[in-house]
């Protein structure tokens, strides 16, 4: 899947699904989802902490910036979260997990574009793929991390990262269902993104 340059925003290279569909884990991956639409927290806690680094691997050879590449996972996670309901088991789970990957590395890197108020071609890294082994305990430490700064900020940004990243509402429609206005949802997920990235920023600190 790729995009074509537009003069709105940056030329983006994405991961192509017939490149990177089939994850390591694929099968494994469909299964625990599975078990989590049927309540298996640990299933689904399992399913957390395998494909985190996987999503990184994605972002990484579309992206040089360790901060926008972190983004992107974090943003991932949270969409997987907000639409898990929505995967079918019984189609491949790399698909689904590339397709929601691609929508939040587009995001962040049109966040990139405009704060550098300039378009820059970005060519897509050499793909490689973490080990999953290495990196067992810091993918359940960021997934535990992620789940808490969220839950910790405070309720109208909860608010608006939930209507807006989680459930993948437009500002009018997140403005409707809320009582907020949409400058008010602007600001207050400007604030909540800020926020989650310094409490997630000092989380790597400390490791």
């Amino acid at each position: 899947m790729s995009l074509s340059n537009s003069s709105r925003g940056p030329a983006l290279s994405l991961v192509k699904e017939g490149m990177a569909a089939q994850p390591p884990h694929e099968l494994d991956w469909s299964i625990y989802m599975a078990r989590a639409q049927g309540g298996e927290r640990q299933a689904y806690r399992r399913l957390l902490e395998e494909i985190t680094p996987y999503l990184r691997s994605l972002a990484a050879r579309c992206m040089q910036n360790r901060g926008d590449v972190e983004d992107a996972v974090q943003d991932s996670l949270l969409t997987v979260h907000a639409v898990r309901h929505t995967y079918d088991p019984t189609r491949p789970f790399g698909p689904w997990l590339v397709a929601i990957a691609n929508r939040r590395i587009v995001d962040v890197l049109r966040r990139r574009g405009r704060v550098e108020s300039r378009e820059t071609p970005l060519d897509a890294e050499h793909e490689t793929f973490a080990v999953h082994e290495a990196n067992y305990h810091e993918a359940a430490s960021e997934g535990r991390a992620l789940r808490d700064a969220v839950e910790s900020l405070p309720p109208g940004q909860r608010e608006a990262i939930r209507l807006l990243k989680l459930n993948e509402m437009s500002l009018k429609e997140a403005a409707a269902v809320s009582g907020m206005s949409v400058a008010a949802l602007k600001v207050a997920t400007h604030r909540a993104l800020k926020n989650l990235r310094k409490m997630l920023g000092r989380e790597r600190e400390k490791t």
